[in-house]
């Protein structure tokens, strides 16, 4: 059987497109190529032996994340990601989350969009 084997892409829509792709750019370090977007490899993976999409589909009612959408990042280093984005005055969700698998933060783009950071914990 035919099958979806990761996540080939993620679209957000903006009221302003180049102040938000700035904004991605200047805060969360991604960087646009000439077509517009930004691809990533899994060379980017940290730490190795960590690469995994996850993708699942919530309850409407979930109370997990606002709006219909939310995307999650994989940083290699969240502590010093979310001192950064703080004092760019980047909203920032007082809540932490850890598990076996890693460390989760939220922050709030210019948009309005609930971001999810996650950083990866070595086996």
């Amino acid at each position: 059987m035919a099958r979806v084997t990761g996540i080939g892409g993620v679209f957000l829509k903006a009221r302003d497109p180049k102040a938000l792709s700035a904004w991605y750019a200047e805060h969360l370090g991604v960087q646009l190529a000439d077509y517009g977007g930004a691809s990533f490899q899994w060379s980017d993976e940290g730490p190795a032996g960590t690469g995994q999409t996850t993708w699942m589909i919530f309850p409407a009612e979930s109370k997990h994340f606002p709006g219909s959408v939310m995307i999650n990042y994989r940083v290699d280093d969240l502590d010093a990601l979310l001192a950064q984005l703080a004092a760019a005055n980047v909203p920032i969700d007082p809540k932490r989350d850890e598990a076996s698998y890693g460390k989760f933060a939220w922050i709030t783009d210019p948009e309005g969009n609930r971001v999810e950071l996650w950083q990866p914990l070595a086996d």
